[in-house]
C-alpha cells in the first residue's frame, strides 16, 4: 500500500512539475504573429499555438482552458512580442486583443490606390481588393442605381482591420463611413447621388485648395450646362488605369484613347466617379459656386486661375508656361 501512495505521490509531483513547466513558466517567443481563423475549435489553435512556439504543450494549455471552464477562444491575428505563460495567452485570446492593421486612405485615391495600402497592410492582394471594389455595387445601389463599381463611395479615412476581415469586409467598411458622410452632407437619393459623386471625384482630384473646390465644381458644373466637353485630365488618367496603360503622364494618344472616361473625346460626365472624395468635395459639388468661370489652369504655384472665356483662358495657359519655364 505504501509503495502504491508513494507511486501516486510521484505521479502527482511529477504532473505538477511538467504542468508547472508547461503552463505557468513565461515563454518568451521572438515577435511572431499568429493567425486563428473563425470555426477552430480549442484543439486547433491550442496546436496551432505550440507549432508558433507561443506555448510549451497543446495539452497544457487545453487541460489548463477546460479546467477553467472554457470560454471563447476568439478568432484573429495575434502579437507575441513579450513573455508569457500559458495563463496569460489564453487570457489574450479569451479578450480578444487581435491585432490591427491601419489602412489609412487619403482624399482622392481611387480603387487601385487603395488597393496597393490594403496589400501593404497584409491584408490580402491587391486584385481581391479591386475585383470586391467593382463586384460588390450592391453595398450603394440603393443610393446609387447606376454605380457600375464602388469606385467613389470608398470614404477616405483612417480604417482599422484584422486578416481574418474580407475585402469584402473592408470595402463595407469604407461605403459604410461614406454612408455616414454623406448623411451629414444631406446626400440622397433624389439628389442624383451618382452625378454629384462622379463631379466630387473630379474636383477631388483637380485641386487640395479648400476655397477653390466650389469654384472648380462651378466650372464642370457650367461646362455640362452648356454641352462642352469637360476636358478634366484625372479623367483620361483614370481611362488609361482602366486599359492598363497609364505610364505616370498624360501622352498625346491618352487624349485621343477612345474610352466613356475620356472627357476629352465625349461629352458629359464619365460612366461613374474616378476617386473617392472627401467631405469637402463632396460639399462642393453638392453646392458649386455661382460663377460665369468655364475655364481654369495651374499656377505654378498651388493654385489655378479661373476665366470666363476662352482667349482670358489661352492667357493664363501662357503664364502657367512661362512660370513652369522660370522654375526649370
Amino acid at each position: 500500500m505504501r509503495t502504491f501512495f508513494l507511486v501516486v505521490l510521484l505521479a502527482v509531483l511529477g504532473f505538477a512539475g511538467w504542468f508547472m513547466w508547461a503552463a505557468i513558466l513565461p515563454v518568451t517567443p521572438q515577435t511572431t504573429f499568429v493567425l486563428l481563423r473563425p470555426g477552430w475549435t480549442a484543439h486547433h489553435i491550442a496546436r496551432e499555438l505550440q507549432r508558433d512556439g507561443i506555448i510549451r504543450s497543446a495539452n497544457a494549455f487545453l487541460i489548463l482552458h477546460y479546467a477553467k471552464g472554457k470560454g471563447n477562444l476568439k478568432a484573429g491575428e495575434y502579437k507575441f512580442e513579450s513573455a508569457a505563460n500559458a495563463v496569460e495567452v489564453r487570457r489574450r485570446i479569451l479578450r480578444g486583443d487581435v491585432y490591427v492593421r491601419t489602412v489609412a486612405v487619403p482624399e482622392g485615391y481611387n480603387i487601385f490606390d487603395i488597393a496597393g495600402v490594403v496589400e501593404q497592410a497584409g491584408l490580402g492582394p491587391a486584385t481581391d481588393f479591386v475585383a470586391a471594389a467593382k463586384d460588390d455595387v450592391s453595398l450603394i445601389k440603393d443610393l446609387d442605381p447606376r454605380a457600375n463599381s464602388l469606385e467613389g463611395y470608398l470614404f477616405p479615412d483612417t480604417y482599422h482591420f484584422t486578416r481574418i476581415d474580407t475585402p469584402h469586409d473592408i470595402v463595407a467598411a469604407m461605403v459604410h463611413r461614406f454612408r455616414q458622410e454623406a448623411q451629414k452632407i444631406g446626400l440622397k437619393r433624389s439628389d442624383d447621388v451618382h452625378r454629384i459623386v462622379t463631379i466630387a471625384s473630379i474636383v477631388e482630384k483637380e485641386t487640395a485648395v479648400p476655397d477653390e473646390r466650389p469654384i472648380v465644381a462651378s466650372v464642370y458644373c457650367n461646362r455640362l450646362a452648356r454641352n462642352m466637353l469637360l476636358a478634366a485630365d484625372p479623367t483620361v488618367v483614370y481611362a488609361a488605369l482602366l486599359a492598363g496603360r497609364y505610364r505616370g503622364t498624360i501622352y498625346q494618344s491618352d487624349l485621343a484613347y477612345d474610352s466613356p472616361y475620356n472627357t476629352y473625346k465625349y461629352a458629359g460626365l464619365p460612366p461613374g466617379p474616378i476617386a473617392n472624395p472627401g467631405a469637402a468635395a463632396l460639399e462642393a459639388a453638392s453646392h458649386p459656386a455661382q460663377t460665369d468661370f468655364l475655364y481654369f489652369v495651374s499656377d505654378n504655384n498651388g493654385h489655378h486661375r479661373f476665366s470666363k472665356t476662352a482667349a482670358e483662358h489661352e492667357r493664363n495657359v501662357a503664364a502657367y508656361r512661362r512660370a513652369v519655364a522660370n522654375s526649370r
